[in-house]
């Protein structure tokens, strides 16, 4: 049976023992996750093992599972669509789903906070991919979020817009202090955002690694190199061999 309750104050998250099957097929099976509060974690995986159902049964929104899962009550998603509603102005897409009758103000603080405040009266269609995104990530920090889950929510972006929404959310996740959890395919942006990287494979948690690096990060970093190469081996991905 899931359980949906209060954390311990160091702990955002607790999972024992869950499981979901798919028409009789395992996804997750006996999974065992912790993540501490305030802690930035990336999940790593290839396709299909499990990641997006995992952070959907954090989220709440798979409850047909065996096991236990401890999570705040108060928790931001965003998804790699940002799932705005096209006849909702922005500012009215970010107070979704709330509680109450939070006014504009409400939407347009997490807005600026996301850079994003000029752009608070206008149709999600006029927003680039870049700026829907950003709408997404104010609609989850509004809730003022103790943990904060992001699945692939780069992954359709264009190069140079996704560095910089990774930047973004570097500098939110340290301001805000929350707890997060990045499901994410590209090694190189686990390693440039988390505290520690865990690689799922099996329907469990089959390797993790601290990411003990200096901020800001950079990919030349010789260490860096070293937990990517050790990550992709993980993930079954051979490097190429240096030219001699």
């Amino acid at each position: 049976m899931a359980t949906d309750l209060h954390r311990p104050v160091s702990t955002a998250v607790r999972v024992e023992g869950l499981s979901r099957s798919f028409d009789g097929r395992p996804v997750i099976d006996d999974l065992e996750l912790t993540v501490h509060s305030g802690e930035f974690v990336a999940l790593l995986g290839r396709s299909g093992c499990g990641k997006s159902t995992l952070l959907r049964v954090l989220a709440g929104l798979d409850r047909d599972i065996s096991g236990t899962v401890l999570v705040p009550k108060r928790r931001g998603v965003a998804f790699q669509a940002p799932r705005l509603m096209p006849w909702k102005r922005v500012w009215r897409n970010v107070l979704l789903g709330l509680d109450g009758k939070p006014g504009r103000e409400v939407a347009e603080r997490a807005l600026e906070e996301v850079g994003l405040e000029q752009r608070s009266g206008a149709w999600p269609k006029t927003l680039s991919g870049g700026e829907a995104q950003r709408a997404s990530l104010a609609r989850a920090l509004v809730r003022e979020p103790d943990l904060l889950l992001l699945d692939e929510p780069f992954g359709a972006l264009d190069a140079l817009t996704r560095l910089k929404a990774q930047r973004l959310v570097a500098e939110l996740w340290q301001r805000r202090g929350c707890a997060v959890l990045l499901v994410t395919h590209d090694v190189d942006e686990a390693l440039l955002l988390a505290d520690r990287a865990l690689v799922m494979r099996d329907g469990v948690i089959a390797y993790e690694t601290p990411v003990a690096l200096d901020r800001p990060r950079a990919t030349g970093d010789p260490a860096f190199a070293e937990l990517r190469s050790r990550l992709l081996s993980e993930l079954g991905v051979d490097e190429p061999a240096a030219a001699a």
